[in-house]
């Protein structure tokens, strides 16, 4: 009985345990070559493609993952800095038509090291994946000065999820480090 006992015991404490152990893991993810890094809740994927941005083929450097039903994601891509504001109105406009947007609301975002652009925001909104299913959205956009000084960063975070995740949004987009 005694050892019944202690394999229940042992079984609800790891019920316990497994019950408490987070959904959303946060960790530091440097994007490759560059001096960004995101906090992403789950350990990430890494590519580079080459995306028409601009009518100009640019190279684009990604981290994402999926944790606790969203989907995170963090994409950067270099520019002349002269082009920077409408490069990111562009990659915006783009963004929130594939997902046929709606009730978007807007607000300024600007973290500490990012160029002063209107086009810097932080957008909430819903709308649909390829698939037709609901999705909600909570995303930025800004730019910043290169290191070495010849050009922008322009860096777009976004987290899809299908239902409002605004402390994750939050806390995604806070811990974005530029050095």
């Amino acid at each position: 009985m005694t050892e019944q006992c202690s394999f229940l015991g042992c079984l609800l404490l790891l019920a316990t345990l497994t019950a408490c152990s987070p959904a959303l893991n946060w960790r530091d993810t440097p994007l490759p070559e560059s001096s960004v890094t995101a906090l992403l809740p789950c350990e990430a994927d890494h590519a580079r493609r080459s995306v028409p941005l601009g009518g100009v083929a640019t190279e684009l450097t990604m981290a994402g993952c999926e944790a606790g039903g969203a989907t995170f994601a963090v994409m950067l891509a270099e520019a002349p800095a002269s082009q920077a504001s409408s490069l990111l109105e562009g990659w915006r406009s783009a963004t929130l038509a594939n997902m046929k947007a709606k009730d978007v609301q807007t607000q300024a975002f600007s973290p500490k090291g990012s160029l002063a652009l209107r086009e810097s925001v932080r957008i909430a909104g819903s709308g649909q994946r390829a698939d037709g299913q609901s999705v909600r959205a909570q995303a930025v956009w800004f730019a910043r000065i290169a290191p070495g000084g010849r050009n922008a960063q322009l860096v777009h975070l976004v987290m899809y999820s299908e239902r409002p995740m605004l402390e994750a949004a939050d806390t995604f987009f806070s811990g974005l480090k530029l050095q």
